[in-house]
């Protein structure tokens, strides 16, 4: 970790299955710390307690606990989005994390709107939010996993994450006389936000529309942090490279790097890792720098 950059890495690790369908955790740690030595990891579709077929090849680890065991240098903060008591009385759990190296000063975890729509098939969703020490200042960083088979909900929840932004942003902006360390203690003035993951919708879809539309004049625009490192490149796919049986039309963009307009001219480098076939999507790195 240098003093004037920073580095974070997303990634949907589809619990550790592999396009060998081999389902191998330890295999992601180590090509995700060969991408690059990352200060933050976000990842995706993390389980615990899940076998094969409810997930396809699951072993029933819990892999939350793996995880923060392997990577033992960081902080590690955890986002169920289920979480199910299984039929021997023992719990099921799928979701989030994030890894951070620098300090982990406050943590939410949101629920994501889950409208109902019958006869879809659908899971609740959430999104893991931490407020982190940086050399950046007091960044938010967010992780989250949109709802794949309906736009609906895709866009329901697009809804909900502009909404989290902006009251979080304008209360970050608020003079607040309460200075304690308790539970009324004042909310930090933020420098920027970083909202990464797995959206699940299109270049070219509302709901990406929809999340970098105008919220007010307080409240900065997110901007796509690819399109801040590569101005008028079309941004890398993020997944089908290896899986031609699943994604027949190849590789596509289905995970993002968004980040506050105020934090653009600290981006230094964006890029998605193309070798990996320990799951279906492909990592993907930004890198701030002062």
């Amino acid at each position: 970790m240098k003093p004037d950059t920073l580095k974070l890495v997303t990634w949907n690790i589809r619990w550790g299955l592999g396009i060998d369908n081999i389902v191998n955790v330890d295999r992601a740690i180590e090509q995700v710390k060969q991408f690059t030595d990352f200060d933050i990891l976000c990842l995706q579709e993390v389980a615990s307690g899940y076998t094969d077929p409810e997930l396809k090849h699951a072993d029933g680890t819990n892999q939350f606990e793996t995880l923060a065991t392997k990577l033992d240098g960081y902080t590690a903060i955890n986002g169920y989005a289920v979480d199910q008591l299984r039929h021997d009385g023992k719990r099921q759990q799928f979701g989030n994390m994030i890894f951070s190296r620098f300090p982990v000063l406050q943590v939410y975890r949101h629920r994501l709107p889950w409208p109902a729509e019958p006869g879809i098939k659908s899971m609740q969703r959430m999104a893991l939010e931490t407020l982190l020490a940086t050399p950046f200042g007091t960044l938010r960083v967010i992780t989250t996993h949109l709802e794949f088979y309906s736009a609906c909900q895709r866009m329901a929840q697009v809804e909900y994450l502009r909404q989290i932004h902006k009251e979080s942003w304008l209360r970050s902006l608020t003079t607040d006389t309460v200075s304690d360390n308790g539970a009324f203690s004042v909310y930090p003035k933020l420098s920027g936000t970083i909202l990464a993951g797995d959206f699940n919708f299109s270049e070219t879809s509302s709901e990406r529309a929809r999340l970098l539309a105008f919220h007010d004049v307080h409240t900065p625009l997110f901007a796509d942090a690819w399109e801040v490192a590569h101005p008028g490149e079309k941004h890398a796919p993020t997944m089908g490279y290896f899986d031609r049986e699943r994604w027949p039309a190849g590789p596509f963009v289905s995970d993002y790097i968004f980040i506050s307009e105020n934090l653009a001219a600290s981006v230094h480098d964006m890029r998605v890792e193309k070798q990996s076939q320990a799951s279906d999507h492909q990592a993907m790195l930004l890198e701030l720098a002062k």
